[in-house]
């Protein structure tokens, strides 16, 4: 069985929880809050020496750190990830691309919005995250408009990576109504069997 240290409310560890949950994979979760300095102790570096979650603990003992890795391993040898080679290059392409021009973006909107007071100065990084948001999800739009899901034209981890901050994107200052294939998108995941909310 796998362990998964990770918080409740964070998208990068909810990536890790719908993928184990629709998987069919048994797992344990140990709530680790990242916030109140949880991921920083000596027990937990020990474990992940970046001190982040999500964390999976592997059925050997061994650790496995970074969301969209942990993905990748989860969904080896299963629908979720594509068997040739270009189908798996494109659930990577769009697993970068979330990690490098969407979620930096769109989920730290969320957490100034939804973790720092109102009076942090840090509200004045919100029109350009929004700028730079906005611009993914108009990247996803067009996709959307033409396929489906992400990558091989079904569901896979490319489409979990995405849909962890999306779906919640409003929480940061966003409108989902201006993509409405990005709308569309989010309707289809959530129709996927043993999908399971954000416990935000």
């Amino acid at each position: 069985m796998f362990t998964v240290y990770g918080m409740a409310d964070s998208g990068n560890c909810y990536k890790v929880k719908l993928a184990l949950e629709q998987l069919g994979l048994g797992y344990r979760w140990i709530e680790t809050d990242s916030t109140g300095g949880a991921t920083r102790t000596a027990e937990f570096l020990a474990k992940n020496p970046n001190g982040k979650v999500p964390t999976l603990q592997l059925q050997d003992g061994g650790f496995l750190p970074e969301s969209n890795a942990i993905l990748a391993y989860l969904a080896e040898g299963s629908p979720l990830m594509p068997v040739d080679r270009l189908g798996r290059a494109r659930v990577l392409q769009w697993m970068f691309f979330e990690q490098y021009s969407h979620e930096p973006y769109i989920a730290v909107a969320r957490f100034i919005m939804r973790y720092l007071p109102s009076d942090t100065p840090r509200r004045a990084e919100l029109p350009r995250l929004r700028e730079r948001g906005n611009q993914a999800l108009a990247v996803m739009e067009q996709h959307l408009r033409r396929e489906p899901y992400f990558a091989a034209g079904h569901y896979s981890v490319a489409d979990i990576a995405l849909y962890a901050y999306t779906h919640c994107a409003d929480a940061g200052g966003f409108d989902l109504r201006r993509f409405p294939a990005v709308g569309a998108w989010l309707e289809r995941v959530r129709s996927q069997p043993r999908h399971v909310p954000l416990q935000a």
